[in-house]
Formats: C-alpha cells, sequence, structure tokens
C-alpha cells in the first residue's frame, strides 16, 4: 500500500477528537456489506476506547478513509478431525486437544472487519490483497512481541469472497462455520498459521 497508511484510530482519536473521528467515518460507505458500514459508524470509536477491538483506518495521499481493518483476540474452537496433518502439528503448539469434544480451544487473532470505503473518492482503490496484508503486517508485529500463532476471520458463504481468501497469497482454510441468527447470514470461519 504505497499511498496508503494505515492509522490506529486512538491515535487518530489523540490528533483530532472524537467528533473529527466520527466526521471521518459518517462518509464510510460499503454497500457490499451493510454490517460493516454499521460497525464503522456506529460501534468502531466505543470498541476501541474499550479495548474490545481496534479499528486501523487506511488513508490515501489525500488524507481521505479509502478502507478499514478491525482486529482483536478471541478464542475459538477448531474440530481436530477438519484438520490436515501439518494443521494438526501447528496448532498442538498454540493448544491441546480436548479429548471429550475432539477440539481446540485456541486463543488467535481476529481480523473483524476488512472492508473498503465506496464513498466517491478520486484515488484509486486499495486492492483487498493489499488491505490484508496490512492487516497481516499488524497482528505479525503483535505476535512477535505477545506470542501465539493462529488468525482467524469469517465471512458470508459467498464464492468470490471464500477464492480471495484462500488463494495462494491469503493462505486461509476453512475449519468451520457459524450461522447468525440476527442477520440470518451463513458465516464460514477460515484460519491462517503464522
Amino acid at each position: 500500500m504505497s499511498s496508503y497508511k494505515a492509522v490506529n484510530i486512538l491515535d487518530m482519536i489523540e490528533v483530532v477528537g472524537e467528533d473529527g473521528i466520527r466526521s471521518v467515518l459518517s462518509d464510510f460507505s460499503c454497500p457490499k456489506n451493510g454490517e460493516i458500514e454499521n460497525f464503522i459508524k456506529k460501534n468502531a470509536i466505543e470498541f476501541a476506547k474499550k479495548k474490545m477491538s481496534i479499528t486501523h483506518l487506511v488513508m490515501d495521499e489525500k488524507g481521505e478513509l479509502a478502507a478499514i481493518f478491525t482486529l482483536t483476540h478471541k478464542a475459538v474452537k477448531i474440530q481436530d478431525d477438519i484438520l490436515s496433518s501439518a494443521q494438526r502439528r501447528k496448532i498442538r503448539r498454540y493448544a491441546q486437544l480436548d479429548e471429550v469434544s475432539n477440539s481446540y480451544l485456541v486463543s488467535a487473532f481476529l481480523i473483524a472487519q476488512l472492508g473498503k470505503n465506496y464513498a466517491e473518492r478520486e484515488s484509486e482503490p486499495v486492492s483487498g490483497n493489499s488491505l490484508l496484508d496490512n492487516a497481516m503486517d499488524i497482528l505479525t508485529a503483535v505476535q512477535r512481541d505477545v506470542g501465539g500463532g493462529v488468525v482467524y476471520l469469517e465471512c458470508e458463504d459467498k464464492p468470490q469472497l471464500l477464492s480471495f481468501y484462500q488463494n495462494d497469497n491469503n493462505c486461509f482454510r476453512v475449519f468451520g462455520e457459524r450461522y447468525s441468527d440476527t442477520d440470518e447470514t451463513r458465516y464460514i470461519q477460515l484460519l491462517r498459521f503464522f
């Protein structure tokens, strides 16, 4: 992301204040995923202040909001029988198998939100690969300081999204699914090891 810079929302709040950030976020538009747009406009600031999750604002060279990603950590259950032998070896570095449930409970980094701003802007849109790479760069730095080794995310069950996350550059692999009664959507859970 040569002409883009990711900035922690808490750092931005210190510089421009909450009202300034609310103004920046109010123009965020993500028609492809209303959940992301809703989160950014209604929850990103409060979640960051409470340290529940931290949103990073990806700004272009003109200081316009190009995209966002939100990071946090969360325990996730991963069934042993869906893992390959290589994945089992890796996950055993971070968790033990619970033989009763035949699953691992792993403390993992979660990419909770990842989205481009589709509001009218002059600059070229940031690529999805660049956006995900930037999120992974931050998680890699955190992992070096605090440990851990599993990253996961959830996405809607759409072939284009699954193909994007599972491509050779991004290397995420399906490990489960979750159904949300709230928005009546099936989410596919994907993981990646450092």
